[in-house]
């Protein structure tokens, strides 16, 4: 018996190509893809980030990891199997924002260098920018925006990365963002930088 993808014929030729869209947007698709602990940073920056391009006339779109989960993703859990699943959903569309000539700023924990290899293989190392938004486990606990490490001590949570699930520490990100080191405003110049240096790289 064949598989499920015997019967399907991917069409792109008679598409409008990625530099049309980008030449009508005037800038180039690019993936940040910002991972790190709950309570690192992550949302924070990605928003800063968001609006700052914005006010430079970027089109942004950010995939945050509770909205993706609240919706798209909805169906999946929290076991190995579905946390890969999770990130090669929003990988894939992620690739579809950047192939739109869209800047794409992901929100993910994306907790070990497994999943991280998958994004870069779906999206590919030309348009992917890898940040590691870097803070301890007691500081993201100290800070806990969410609620969510008192209810970890509660056992009201379960398979929470860190404790429960382990959070690997990466091995090759482009950038590492050590937010209990820098200021939000420094974090998110760092930040800011970086992402302008891709874009121009791409589009050279």
């Amino acid at each position: 018996m064949g598989s499920n993808l015997d019967h399907i014929y991917p069409v792109s030729d008679k598409m409008l190509p990625r530099e049309a869209k980008e030449e009508l947007l005037g800038q180039r698709g690019v993936v940040i893809w910002m991972y790190g602990l709950s309570g690192s940073g992550k949302s924070t920056l990605a928003n800063l980030l968001e609006r700052s391009l914005h006010e430079q006339g970027q089109m942004v779109k950010v995939l945050d990891g509770d909205n993706v989960r609240s919706g798209l993703n909805s169906n999946l859990g929290f076991s190995d199997e579905d946390r890969l699943e999770n990130i090669r959903r929003v990988a894939e569309v992620a690739k579809l924002f950047a192939d739109s000539g869209i800047i794409t700023v992901t929100s993910f924990i994306t907790p070990n260098n497994e999943l991280r290899d998958l994004a870069r293989g779906v999206i590919g190392n030309e348009d992917l920018l890898e940040v590691y938004i870097k803070a301890s486990f007691k500081t993201c606990a100290e800070r806990d925006p969410k609620g969510l490490y008192a209810k970890v001590e509660a056992g009201e949570v379960k398979q929470f990365t860190g404790k429960d699930s382990a959070f690997e520490e990466p091995s090759r990100p482009d950038l590492i963002i050590d937010t209990e080191a820098l200021s939000e405003d420094k974090a998110l110049e760092q930040l800011l930088s970086a992402v302008i240096a891709k874009v121009g790289e791409t589009a050279s």
